[in-house]
């Protein structure tokens, strides 16, 4: 699922170098790069010499390539991939990265009585919005009737590090992996010393600490309709996490008919309701990013009900005939002053 949260216009970075700062007061730095078929920006302050922010980048990159040689379905070389590619009934030890990630997939897929569900692979890949090539086609009934045979989080289990399938299943992190890569960047800023930051991964967000002006980190809500430099809101962020889920821009079109990249798992279909962006707010932007994917395939009503019953601040748009409708949960109200 394309996720998108559109810095503000003041905090944007586009290029990819290191910039200077003064060793007298803190001052934002900031570099960026491509990561996991998307990109990732680093902002922070900071006292400390420029040679340790050019250290900097280079581990936070060779962090985001652990993470995508670990979780992309895209290479199938990954662990992910090699696990998908065992047997069904093998037990499989996975790294503690990979294993933090599939419990907390495991948990969203549970909480939502499995329409996110983790093992969602095959449906994907059938839609054309998995690895290979996209050829927009339409599948038969039968074909999805199969798919959906080989789903199920049900038959995945996870024991400490070892992961095991029941059945022919394929794990799709996809929805969550993004998030976690934001967090395993944030893990490096913070054994670099760095006390505020934002960072950001194919636009799921975490914020730490305030600017130097002792203000917010301030980030916008893309506007479905506007394009990436229109906000429907912005919002002040400091010491949590925030994920976007939109299916606006991944999709395709045959016979005049939408098809969303979002796949229901219990149809084995794409989502065809109105709901068409949920921002998340969690401590994690491993939590938010899975959870704003799995309020996205729930749809407006269960899924504003879900973030209610479940404490989780959520900020909804759905499409009308005249625009966007914006619905939130209670927990996400503090945000909206």
């Amino acid at each position: 699922m394309r996720k998108k949260i559109v810095f503000f216009a003041l905090l944007l970075v586009a290029a990819t170098a290191v910039y200077r700062f003064s060793v007298f007061s803190p001052e934002l730095v900031g570099f960026s790069g491509p990561t996991m078929g998307t990109t990732y920006t680093v902002k922070f302050f900071t006292t400390k010499d420029v040679s340790n922010a050019t250290d900097l980048k280079q581990d936070v990159d060779s962090a985001l390539v652990k993470v995508n040689k670990l979780m992309s379905t895209y290479d199938s070389n990954s662990e992910l991939s090699l696990f998908n590619g065992s047997p069904a009934g093998q037990s499989t030890i996975i790294s503690e990265e990979m294993a933090y990630v599939i419990d907390k997939a495991l948990l969203i897929s549970e909480m939502s009585s499995g329409e996110y569900d983790v093992t969602i692979g095959p449906l994907v890949n059938l839609w054309g919005f998995g690895p290979g090539k996209r050829e927009d086609v339409v599948p038969s009934q039968a074909a999805i009737d199969e798919a959906k045979s080989r789903v199920g989080y049900q038959f995945l289990t996870l024991d400490g590090l070892r992961l095991t399938k029941q059945k022919d299943i394929y794990v799709d992190l996809s929805s969550i992996a993004k998030g976690y890569g934001v967090d395993a960047v944030a893990m490096v800023l913070r054994d670099y010393g760095v006390e505020s930051y934002l960072v950001e991964v194919g636009g799921e967000i975490l914020s730490k600490g305030m600017k130097s002006d002792g203000s917010p980190w301030r980030i916008a809500i893309e506007s479905p309709s506007g394009g990436h430099d229109i906000a429907e809101r912005i919002i002040a962020v400091t010491d949590i996490a925030v994920a976007t889920s939109g299916d606006y821009r991944n999709y395709f079109e045959k016979n005049g008919v939408r098809y969303s990249h979002t796949i229901n798992p219990v149809t084995g279909r794409p989502i065809t309701h109105k709901l068409v962006s949920v921002t998340v707010i969690d401590k994690t932007a491993t939590m938010a990013d899975g959870l704003a994917t799995a309020i996205t395939a729930l749809g407006p009503d269960k899924g504003l009900d879900f973030a209610q019953q479940n404490g989780i601040a959520a900020y909804l748009l759905v499409k009308t005939d005249f625009g966007f409708e914006e619905y939130s949960s209670k927990a996400f109200e503090p945000y909206l002053n």
